[in-house]
């Protein structure tokens, strides 16, 4: 989902958030890291949100066709590990929640690998 304030839509992003905890942004890579606990498991980018997901979960969002965040370092394109949210998690608290849970497990499994 893109809108046409990058700012509005990042702190819109954070208040929906708190469904899953005392979620807090951080501004980072042009964009909105999203913390929980000290640990990075969502970005904002271009008026769009991307959730982390590693080889556990990276398949559902590949089956839904989302793509993940990318960016050119020395004019090559690099993925990063965040993968565009789906639709109805901007749209619904319960699936925000899910989907914002799954990605929060994400970056603890990383912490703890």
């Amino acid at each position: 989902m893109r809108t046409s304030s990058g700012d509005e839509f990042s702190s819109w992003v954070v208040e929906l958030m708190q469904c899953i905890g005392p979620v807090t942004p951080r501004r980072m890579f042009g964009g909105t890291g999203l913390f929980l606990d000290g640990l990075m498991f969502a970005l904002v980018i271009d008026g769009i949100l991307y959730l982390k997901a590693d080889e556990q979960t990276r398949a559902l969002f590949i089956d839904q066709g989302l793509e993940p965040f990318t960016y050119l370092r020395k004019g090559k394109p690099c993925a990063l590990s965040y993968y565009q949210a789906p639709e109805e998690a901007l749209e619904s608290l319960d699936v925000m929640r899910e989907w914002g849970s799954q990605a929060y497990g994400v970056a603890l499994r990383a912490r703890n690998a």
